[in-house]
């Protein structure tokens, strides 16, 4: 698995600063106290507000990354998502409203929520973007961002799948307005060297979406690669697969038991893993930092916790790791 030298670090010294050590005169070294200069927690904790329906794998990872670095730090976190970019919004007004000591927000559709974050920024509430929308994040306000270069993936994604002999793609988008799930599908179409078809489809509906698949693969059977970007769509596409009995070569993005498991099973190709749990894990140390240290993180510059590469090779180290609920 790759990770990025910038995430090895803040592991390496998140790492340290979970632990005590003895200095000078034998004494005990701790995190840092609360500075008089930094802002004053309320004690009502962090919100994380997502655009991941309930039940979705990916944000239940997520959602158990920020309530670990919750329990360790000692914090409050509460974790609410929604899919509807206007229902994200009220879900920030709420948090604004109790006086939250910061707030994690994915950003699908950043121009929607733009409004609601900046009346964050404004009530001096430390806001950490996470997921999608990095290239608004700074301009709306936020600290930092915490995510995968969406583009960057993409290209990498591109890269193997041409590498498999793939020559005309097609790449499944499951959520309407989402701008990270057209970025994968651009960046792939940068580097495959042949033709990308986007196909799009409804998450909430995986009877239809495999209806759909095999519809496209028996109509163009010049199509012999899939590329998802959802791993619940990655299940419904392996199956369109088979009801087709097309030999399209099948690759995701994002993780789940199933997808790992049929990586394992050589059904799909590979999965490019963005860590999710450190998009939740992450955020709250940040915030928690930054509200007792003054501590920003980034330089202005998104933190990437991928892209990383889950294939045959190591799907049974990551398999165990998944039934845990931290990738």
């Amino acid at each position: 698995m790759r990770r990025t030298p910038i995430v090895l670090a803040l592991l390496g010294a998140l790492a340290v600063t979970g632990c005590s050590s003895s200095g000078a005169g034998g004494q005990q070294s701790a995190a840092p106290p609360a500075s008089s200069a930094a802002p004053q927690a309320s004690g009502a904790g962090f919100s994380v507000i997502t655009h991941g329906a309930p039940g979705d794998s990916f944000w239940d990872v997520v959602k158990n990354g920020a309530e670990a670095a919750g329990k360790q730090y000692g914090v409050k976190v509460t974790y609410q998502g929604d899919g509807d970019p206007a229902k994200q919004s009220q879900l920030i007004d709420q948090a604004v409203s109790e006086k939250v000591d910061g707030i994690v927000v994915s950003m699908a559709n950043p121009d929607a929520l733009k409004e609601a974050i900046g009346k964050a920024v404004a009530a001096k509430i430390p806001v950490v973007t996470i997921n999608s929308g990095a290239e608004s994040s700074k301009e709306f306000g936020a600290i930092t961002h915490v995510g995968q270069s969406e583009d960057v993936a993409g290209r990498g994604a591109g890269e193997q799948l041409k590498a498999a002999g793939v020559t005309k793609l097609l790449c499944v988008i499951h959520e309407a307005g989402n701008v990270g799930l057209d970025q994968r599908c651009k960046g792939a179409e940068q580097t495959l060297g042949g033709t990308v078809e986007r196909l799009q489809v409804d998450v909430s509906n995986l009877a239809d979406v495999t209806s759909k698949v095999t519809a496209k693969l028996q109509s163009d059977q010049q199509v012999n690669g899939v590329l998802s970007l959802n791993p619940a769509i990655a299940i419904a596409a392996r199956d369109a697969i088979k009801d087709a009995g097309s030999q399209a070569k099948l690759a995701t993005f994002d993780l789940s038991a199933d997808v790992v498991t049929a990586i394992n099973d050589g059904e799909i190709l590979f999965a490019v893993d963005q860590q999710q749990y450190l998009q939740g894990y992450l955020p709250i140390t940040f915030l928690r930092l930054y509200n007792t240290n003054l501590n920003t993180v980034g330089g202005g510059l998104a933190v990437n916790t991928g892209p990383g590469f889950v294939t045959k090779d190591n799907a049974a180290q990551v398999a165990k790791l998944a039934e845990a609920g931290t990738r």
